[in-house]
């Protein structure tokens, strides 16, 4: 699981079949402090309505992610599968 903050929304005029009418958010990596911390990744929204400013929990792991949607042959690798009010940590 990683945390990160949604920064935009991707439109595509031409996708794959899978991609029409789901929600692709553009999401930056963060450490726990919501500092980033390199990176970012391109998942699909898996109906938690996340939008741009809203502290993500995303699941990169394709078969989790196939798991969640519920087809095993879907060409997707990152969903986000929440969105996160706050983060208590013991460091």
């Amino acid at each position: 699981m990683i945390l990160g903050t949604v920064k935009g929304e991707i439109v595509a005029t031409i996708e794959h079949a899978f991609y029409s009418g789901r929600k692709k958010l553009i999401v930056e990596r963060e450490n726990f402090d919501g500092k980033p911390s390199g990176g970012y990744l391109i998942a699909i929204d898996a109906g938690v309505a996340a939008g741009v400013g809203d502290r993500v929990l995303v699941l990169d792991e394709g078969n989790g992610a196939r798991q969640i949607i519920g087809d095993k042959n879907a060409p997707v690798r990152s969903i986000v599968v929440g969105i996160v009010d706050r983060v208590d940590a013991a460091l």
